[in-house]
């Protein structure tokens, strides 16, 4: 019995899976755990910003431009906000195959968010499962 030299390893292919899970919209939002493609990343920053400008078009209807008022809900409602956001950037760095740890790129003035931007925004992730799960599809 003759092994073929030319034909490719099969075992390989086995650990390349590309199976998909989904998260649930709590997953995504609060769990710093898994991996979310590019397409949530945007839909979940587009929803982010839409629920920031419909909360505070309320806020100042319901407070009559109270300026001190304003102020300390907005406080309140920016602590869940950014949670939220570091929630997403954290899987979409997982997706890129990177530490979550990735999100203080942001921290560095100029650069660093040209950077978070163009690997978290337009940059794809793995295909198949890495160290940090299988890929998510929304």
């Amino acid at each position: 019995m003759s092994e073929n030299v030319y034909q490719a390893p099969e075992a390989n292919l086995a650990t390349a899976s590309t199976e998909t899970t989904t998260l649930s919209m709590k997953e995504i939002l609060f769990s710093f755990k898994g991996r979310i493609p590019r397409k949530t990343y945007w839909y979940s920053f587009l929803g982010i910003i839409v629920a920031s400008f419909v909360f505070m078009f309320v806020v100042a209807l319901l407070t009559g431009g109270n300026e001190t008022a304003i102020s300390v809900i907005t406080l309140i409602f920016y602590i869940p906000l950014m949670w939220v956001s570091l929630a997403v950037q954290v899987k979409r760095w997982h997706d890129r195959n990177k530490s979550g740890w990735w999100v203080l790129i942001g921290l560095v003035p100029l650069i660093g968010g040209i950077w978070a931007l163009i690997e978290n925004g337009f940059l794809a992730g793995d295909e198949a499962e890495n160290r940090f799960g299988k890929p998510t599809s929304f």
